[in-house]
């Protein structure tokens, strides 16, 4: 049986729909956005998504973000610093201390990477260490950030306590105040 003259044209111009302009199928397309091609440049820095991410409470993309960050620029004491307060989010605080240490070792004029580092060692109840910390963060911003400013003061005051000791435990929150600095605030 022979099909009548319109349906081989139909039949070819259906297969040609299918097929995108150069000869590529829509067998591996899917519901997102094609790959870059190779040799183009990134738009958008990894480190900003990151800080977006954070700032929306998204703490896993965010980490995602910083280490992308991290392969693409290198470990720099901006991005270990945003690394290590990711982690301090997540509550990971042997990964935050960890990484807020070597961000402060590669820059030691970071003040966000000193003031969270100090964060961090109150969550720990390293006490002592952190209201050293938060001096050397202090200093470092010649006093000018609020928010570093009542960290040592909770710090000083909680080590200064003398009914402070490993019966009586604090219960922190930290409040975010800007791009990779936050506010310690106790609940006791």
């Amino acid at each position: 049986m022979r099909l009548p003259a319109p349906a081989p044209i139909l039949t070819a111009l259906l297969l040609a729909a299918c097929v995108q302009p150069g000869g590529q199928g829509l067998s591996g397309a899917g519901p997102y956005a094609p790959p870059a091609r190779a040799g183009a440049p990134d738009i958008v820095d990894p480190l900003i998504v990151g800080h977006r991410l954070m700032a929306a409470g998204e703490y896993e993309l965010a980490l995602d973000s910083y280490y992308r960050a991290a392969s693409e620029q290198g470990a720099t004491a901006e991005i270990l610093s945003a690394i290590g307060s990711a982690n301090l989010q997540l509550g990971r605080l042997g990964q935050a201390e960890r990484i807020l240490r070597r961000a402060v070792e590669l820059d030691q004029k970071s003040v966000p990477a000193w003031n969270n580092l100090g964060v961090v060692l109150m969550e720990k109840g390293e006490v002592a260490e952190a209201s050293l910390v938060f001096k050397t963060a202090f200093a470092l911003d010649s006093g000018q950030t609020d928010s570093i400013r009542e960290n040592l003061s909770r710090a000083l005051a909680t080590l200064e306590n003398r009914d402070y000791g490993p019966d009586t435990e604090a219960e922190y929150s930290l409040v975010r105040q800007g791009e990779g600095v936050y506010l310690l605030l106790s609940r006791k």
